[in-house]
């Protein structure tokens, strides 16, 4: 860790420092913001005490950062088009960075503020696409060449998907417990429970299944969201310390003969398939001289890779190459990756191919698409510690103003489940998704199954939130972004 501020002089560690603790805070109160959705309803049903429940969430909210992979982080981070993040080394990487999470942290404080599930990764992706499109636009391009619209698509059809998902296979399976267990006393609410015998706990082996549901949701939502915050992290130190975080400074001679064979094996693959590749994409000439600062296009790609060959050829550590090599480096893999993806996508391959080009890029991203130990610990400690304070909003929207009846154990069961194995998935897949929408949509599926009917006002809050959420954070952000772009630069 103490290597964050090496070589840099008073404002520019100050600069981090400071922005490392925006991530932080954002991480912070993404805790107390969407965790409160992952306990809501093992408090709600009474199945584990109020204290109990956020400090056993916050602690399976740890875990999940630590053990949950880094796709999602990286996912988010390309967003931006790959120019941006060739560039973010600048004083626009800068504003970028503080502008997208002023106006994460102030959308989610609001939300959180009037007790409205809003959802933090809805919140972060308008953010990020905010200030891509305020910073093409100021550079005289298409405001779409901000943004990288395939990603950028595939993500808002996740979090446009994953609720209707959630909402339909959360009723379904209230239906079948109900059909399988219909003399149960699952099926009543904590208060109908303690007029019939006294006790407003479940039964037991549906208790244990509500307290087994909410930390896998917990744990789920760490790998997800934390994963968000990991990857704003690594943006913030790939802008303000390149010299020290472009590349992975730690990789063994292993890990960069594997980056090296990657991009070896991918100019094979072109030269073998040119036929292929030449009538959709020009890759240029093998033998052309690569300029010190060069654009990421298709042309170049045989050069770059000819360059990284050299550079890497007869090095032991990235410690052997100076800070304008490194960043150099950097540069030719993620320009290389990202015509290898434009590649990847043509027509002409068989599933095979495809398959050996996608492993070739994931070989030669893998000393880039990294992050330290202590990133992870300190976001994971930042999401797990927000987890135990301010939940109390949310619990009571959750579990009381969903629905026109309170919720009973069988709903909260259905409801975790189906949220935490939809997370899950989403994560082990390296997709981005919103807890907050997809847990409140599984216990409006759960209310409409039960027929319990819906709260026209809170549900009326959550779709307005739902559907201003990004236009209000991508007008915040880039507005953000436009006004210090004219101060500071």
């Amino acid at each position: 860790m103490p290597e964050i501020f090496s070589g840099l002089d008073t404002l520019a560690a100050t600069s981090l420092a400071l922005a490392i603790l925006f991530v932080l805070a954002y991480e912070f109160i993404n805790g107390f913001h969407d965790t409160a959705n992952a306990v809501a309803t093992v408090i709600y049903t009474k199945a584990m005490p109020a204290n109990v429940a956020v400090i056993a969430s916050g602690c399976f909210n740890f875990l999940g950062v630590m053990l949950g992979g880094l796709g999602v982080a990286y996912a988010i981070i390309h967003l931006l088009p790959v120019e941006l993040l060739l560039n973010v080394n600048s004083s626009h990487g800068l504003i970028m960075v503080f502008s997208l999470l002023t106006a994460a942290i102030v959308w989610n404080l609001g939300t959180w503020y009037l007790g409205i599930p809003a959802s933090s990764s809805h919140t972060l992706i308008g953010s990020i696409l905010g200030v891509g499109i305020m910073h093409a636009i100021l550079t005289g391009n298409h405001w779409l060449h901000g943004i990288n619209t395939k990603k950028a698509i595939d993500i808002l059809l996740s979090l446009l998907i994953s609720p209707a998902l959630g909402m339909i296979l959360a009723g379904v399976l209230l239906i079948a417990l109900k059909r399988y267990f219909s003399q149960s006393h699952m099926h009543l609410t904590p208060e109908e429970r303690k007029d019939i015998d006294g006790k407003k706990h479940p039964p037991f082996w549906t208790r244990v299944t509500l307290i087994v549901s909410a930390m896998g949701l917990s744990f789920a939502h760490g790998s997800n969201d934390g994963q968000k915050g990991i990857g704003l992290v690594m943006l913030v130190l790939v802008g303000l310390a390149p010299g020290n975080f472009v590349l992975d400074r730690t990789s063994s001679i292993y890990d960069i003969e594997r980056t090296r064979d990657a991009a070896i094996h991918i100019r094979d693959f072109y030269t073998q398939n040119a036929d292929k590749i030449n009538p959709s994409i020009q890759l240029g000439a093998a033998i052309q001289e690569l300029p010190a600062q060069f654009e990421c296009k298709a042309e170049v790609t045989l050069a770059a890779i000819d360059k990284l060959n050299t550079m890497l050829g007869n090095i032991r550590s990235y410690n052997d190459l100076s800070t304008e090599q490194r960043i150099t480096a950097r540069r030719i893999l993620l320009c290389v990756d990202d015509t290898s993806k434009k590649i990847a996508k043509l027509p002409v391959w068989t599933s095979h191919e495809k398959h050996t080009l996608n492993q070739f890029r994931k070989d030669l991203t893998a000393t880039t698409e990294y992050a330290p130990q202590w990133v992870i610990v300190a976001v994971a400690l930042a999401l797990g510690l927000g987890t135990m304070v301010g939940w109390r909003r949310i619990v009571h929207t959750v579990g009381e103003k969903i629905g026109n009846k309170g919720m009973t154990y069988s709903q909260g069961n259905a409801a975790q489940i189906t949220a935490a194995a939809a997370i899950g998935i989403a994560s082990w897949t390296g997709m981005p998704v919103s807890t907050t929408h997809i847990l409140s949509s599984a216990v409006a599926g759960t209310m409409v199954a039960n027929k319990s009917g819906l709260q026209a006002s809170t549900i009326k809050n959550i779709v307005i939130a739902w559907v201003l959420t990004l236009p209000v954070t991508i007008a915040m952000s880039g507005g953000l972004f436009w006004i210090a772009s004219k101060i500071f630069v």
